[in-house]
């Protein structure tokens, strides 16, 4: 078994974008091979780091070329894990179960790119709760964006009646019936652990992770006396017009830069 981390192929991917390379790479986790696009300005640099954590599960939300070539342009280089079991990647999408380690183990891989001292954390909808896993797990994370993010695994249960049936296939049961795989994945308590400081963006409107998502994270940060922003938007749903959308991602970009860092 390779050591977790370790960067098995590297490919080059089509980019969306001239200023911006992309590559596709296949690295080590868990004694899986998984795989996540690279995205970095072509113009020579040191940059710092970003670990985008999509959302979605398996084809359903995937890591988006042009996204992250967009992230990449205002000056990072990004890597997005695609989790085990997408796109040729070995293992099964665990919905931030085991697969939880393949964010965790891609910031080796991220680290070998950019400033391997100010690394950010942004993430998407279930994203949300695999950065919060991530953020707890590691202390080497300057920031943490989470949009539209996930926090609560029993509210994700309670909300989304169109989900139970592959979050029991997935999961292995109900929150009642298999309770401790739900705990496992229980991130909220563990909030005390985390370093980094913390931008929570989410749409007061949003019907596919609800703003109560945001307001419970908001509560046990600020709870435990970490540094929290919140950018909070009434008039938004899950999906932000585009124009605000390459906003928000500008202005998330600056506020990254921003940070300290522990």
């Amino acid at each position: 078994m390779k050591e977790n981390g370790t960067i098995e192929r590297i490919r080059d991917y089509p980019s969306p974008n001239p200023h911006v390379f992309l590559a596709e790479i296949t690295y080590w986790s868990c004694g899986l091979r998984v795989k996540g696009m690279l995205a970095t300005p072509k113009k020579e640099a040191t940059y710092e780091g970003i670990l985008y954590l999509r959302g979605g599960m398996q084809s359903i939300g995937m890591v988006r070329p042009a996204r992250i070539a967009q992230i990449a342009s205002e000056g990072f280089t990004v890597f997005a894990p695609y989790y085990r079991g997408n796109r040729g990647g070995e293992g099964r999408d665990e919905f931030a179960g085991e697969d939880r380690w393949d964010a965790i183990y891609a910031l080796e891989v991220l680290k070998r790119f950019c400033i391997p001292t100010r690394i950010h954390l942004f993430a998407f909808s279930r994203g949300g709760i695999m950065a919060l896993w991530t953020a707890v797990l590691r202390s080497d994370i300057t920031s943490l964006v989470t949009w539209a993010g996930v926090s609560d695994i029993y509210l994700t249960y309670e909300e989304r009646t169109d989900m139970r049936r592959m979050m029991k296939r997935v999961i292995g049961g109900t929150p009642t019936n298999h309770a401790e795989a739900y705990e496992e994945r229980n991130v909220l308590p563990k909030i005390s652990e985390i370093q980094a400081s913390t931008l929570i963006i989410h749409g007061k409107k949003d019907q596919n992770v609800s703003f109560e998502h945001a307001v419970m994270l908001e509560k046990e940060l600020l709870g435990n006396n970490k540094i929290v922003e919140t950018w909070y938007y009434p008039e938004f749903t899950h999906y932000f017009p585009s124009k605000v959308n390459r906003q928000v991602v500008k202005d998330a970009c600056r506020w990254m830069k921003k940070q300290r860092g522990v």
